[in-house]
């Protein structure tokens, strides 16, 4: 490792690197000192803002000024604008965690954002502005995003690399999209079901570090000595694993009904792994019981797309029990918690909280709802997107502050 000298002392290259970063967290606004600040905030924001566009153009109220379908368009943003901002904002947050190194912050994490949000406004502006700028941007800052986690990781020889491939891995999935919307590839659908699934197993991986030991603390904080989870073991690994072959049947296979029986198989084994965290016992703590609430929309989903490849059900069904259900549900539940966490303020769910929590489970069970048909279709989404909308844009007014505000004893 490269070595200068201070005249008193030999420093090396990582502590000049280290030095670097405390001067940019000093000097960097509040908003600015930490990935999930950017990201969390950008993330909601823009799952309000795509939503409502999506809804107008539904109803024909406007036309997108985007290069693809509408449909494609608010799949590609769900998954790959929203998702993926949150999925940064957790990673750039966890990295730090991870390795003992300080987070990217100031004008690094200024460019990351900015490069996030010229693809955004790139792809939605791709008609006049052309697919190719959209895509270069895009699929760009996943691997920029990969690479700077990928040199964090290893310089600190961390076990967790393989979560930092996964971010490889929906970047390479967002390519093969952008190849499927401009015919390229003959499989239309084949990236955004590479990400989902992807989005899926990380929830199974992350969720099964989490869920327990955040339900284990709290329990243990009530007196309650027994019947604690444990954290995940060899039954834990086994259902990732057959979640995964599930998902790849689902991938490369074609959908009939033996695949579906696996995907069934796979949503057993999930919800028998959920029941053991016994997240019921912390129905008194929104913070803890929402976890599970949202975990269990996994195994839900998986069943429902089961049953789609048997005729049953509508795939529309099992895919936004797995989006608007799983993903909104965590992403909500990993973004309170962890803004609250890494602000220094106290981990306990106010009113709006509560309140974000509820209406992103009723939005859920609405537009799934509306899918299977189980109430009027047109008058369910309408309900269930004002609902899930609902969930961000109080989301935003609640942490806006916690977001751009310093760290509590922390100088601006």
């Amino acid at each position: 490792m490269p070595e200068v000298s201070t005249g008193e002392r030999i420093v090396t290259r990582g502590e000049q690197m280290l030095a670097l970063r405390r001067r940019r967290m000093a000097a960097s606004h509040p908003f600015f000192r930490g990935g999930f600040r950017p990201f969390f905030f950008g993330g909601a924001a823009w799952a309000l803002i795509a939503l409502t566009l999506w809804i107008c153009s539904l109803t024909g109220e406007i036309t997108l000024p985007t290069a693809i379908d509408a449909l494609s368009w608010h799949r590609h943003e769900m998954l790959f604008g929203f998702v993926g901002a949150i999925i940064s904002g957790f990673l750039l947050t966890a990295v730090p965690n991870w390795t003992g190194r300080l987070p990217i912050a100031g004008w690094p994490l200024v460019g990351l954002s900015a490069l996030w949000l010229a693809a955004r406004l790139a792809l939605l502006f791709s008609g006049l502005t052309g697919l190719w700028l959209a895509a270069l941007l895009d699929v760009g800052f996943f691997f920029v995003l990969g690479l700077l986690a990928a040199r964090e990781v290893l310089e600190s020889k961390n076990r967790n690399l393989p979560i930092v491939g996964v971010i490889l891995l929906f970047g390479t999935a967002d390519a093969v999209d952008y190849l499927a919307i401009t015919g390229t590839l003959g499989a239309p659908d084949l990236g955004w079901q590479i990400a989902l699934s992807l989005v899926v197993l990380l929830i199974s991986l992350i969720g099964g570090r989490i869920i327990p030991s955040f339900t284990r603390n709290w329990m243990a904080k009530q007196g309650i000595k027994n019947g604690l989870p444990t954290q995940a073991g060899r039954f834990d690994l086994f259902v990732i694993a057959a979640t995964a072959v599930a998902l790849i049947a689902w991938l490369a296979g074609p959908a009939e009904a033996p695949i579906g029986i696996v995907l069934l198989a796979a949503a057993v084994l999930q919800a028998a792994r959920l029941a053991r965290w016994r997240g019921y016992r912390a129905v008194a703590d929104p913070l803890v019981l929402v976890l599970h609430v949202g975990y269990a929309w996994v195994p839900i989903g998986l069943a429902l797309l089961g049953c789609s490849l048997m005729g049953l059900v509508p795939r529309s069904a099992a895919i936004h029990a797995l989006t608007a259900g799983a993903m909104a549900t965590m992403i909500l539940a990993v973004m309170t918690r962890a803004s609250l966490g890494h602000t220094a303020r106290e981990l306990k769910a106010n009113a709006a909280t509560t309140a974000v929590y509820a209406l992103v489970t009723v939005g859920a069970i609405l537009r799934v709802a509306a899918s299977l048909r189980l109430i009027d279709y047109n008058l369910g989404i309408e309900v269930a997107g004002l609902a899930w909308g609902g969930a961000f844009l109080l989301f935003l007014i609640a942490y806006a502050p916690v977001l751009w505000k310093p760290r509590l004893g922390e100088k601006r």
